[in-house]
């Protein structure tokens, strides 16, 4: 038979102790030469890659979406989840948020769960798209525009069409 015995302490009148400092551990690397003249030691800060992105990179990945013509579009029927984030160039979260917060994205689901997206959804994906990442609207403010705007995917596809003129006639004073 085992003797339990058991101790009680009161720490409550001795001063607070500080833990010791971790110290990073360092690679070896290659000497650096540094001139005399620079005494003084600047850190390097190294921006995290996690989080939201910059209203820069937003921009930057904007002329990346890859949405193809309607003739091309319209050849199947449904496509992916995946297919259609990587489209836009966004994650599939982000598409399934997208469906739950707009009315007008209805995919349609297999009996696995997976959803399969029709040209259509996909258009309107762009719209979103265009509203949210584009001009900056909030999830609110797009979604209102749409409600309010009914004629808005026509004056879309009227900017879309003007863009596309305008790289043209770009394309075309490049060349001369």
């Amino acid at each position: 038979m085992a003797l339990q015995t058991q101790f009680a302490f009161d720490f409550g009148d001795l001063p607070e102790q500080k833990l010791p400092e971790k110290k990073a551990v360092v690679k070896k690397q290659k000497p650096v030469i540094v001139p005399e003249a620079v005494t003084a030691v600047s850190e390097v800060k190294i921006k995290s890659t996690r989080g939201r992105k910059s209203i820069e990179e937003m921009n930057a990945g904007i002329d990346l979406v890859d949405v193809p013509e309607d003739e091309i579009l319209f050849q199947k029927m449904y496509y992916s989840i995946g297919k259609v984030a990587e489209m836009f160039k966004v994650n599939q979260s982000l598409i399934r948020l997208w469906e739950n917060e707009f009315d007008i994205l209805k995919p349609k689901k297999n009996g696995k769960g997976d959803r399969l997206f029709r040209p259509e959804d996909i258009k309107n994906i762009q719209l979103i798209y265009h509203l949210m990442r584009e001009k900056k609207y909030t999830m609110q403010g797009a979604k209102d525009f749409i409600k309010n705007n009914k004629k808005a995917e026509e004056k879309y596809l009227a900017i879309e069409s003007l863009k596309k003129i305008k790289g043209f006639l770009l394309e075309f004073k490049a060349n001369l």
